[in-house]
């Protein structure tokens, strides 16, 4: 019952900071183009590999970054505690366009980041899709 407690306040948390963040941005629609992709991906990191999946991932949004490949905001990366030792990420980010035929660069990460994660409960390593940013307005 307590880890169930945990998780939730975790999981409303992350979902009132993400609100948090959709809200404060003023025009989140500016500058997105019809073929660009909001994205929201869940990782499950590896017990143990927990900082350097956080740095791969930073070096991961400098290559997306420097190549172009997605709109600097927003970019929302939350980190909590699943069953008490072990970590998720949930990081949620626009790619300019679909990443269809990623870069060699970015398809490395990505293997990278595949090895720095593992299925739990059910789900894949790394899942994600595309969702929509919602304003309070």
């Amino acid at each position: 019952m307590i880890k169930t407690m945990k998780t939730f306040i975790i999981a409303l948390f992350s979902i009132s900071l993400l609100a948090f963040a959709g809200c404060s941005m003023t025009h989140p629609a500016a500058g997105v183009k019809a073929d660009s992709e909001t994205v929201m991906v869940t990782y499950h990191v590896q017990p143990g590999k927990e900082a350097e999946f956080q740095a791969l991932l930073a070096h991961a949004w400098d290559v997306y970054h420097s190549g172009r490949l997605v709109n600097a905001q927003p970019h929302t990366v939350v980190r909590y505690a699943e069953d008490d030792d072990k970590t998720k990420f949930v990081e949620i980010f626009t790619w300019v366009k679909s990443p269809d035929h990623p870069p060699e660069s970015v398809q490395a990460i990505w293997k990278q980041e595949e090895a720095l994660c593992e299925a739990r409960d059910g789900h894949r390593g790394i899942e994600g899709g595309e969702v929509e940013l919602v304003t309070g307005k």
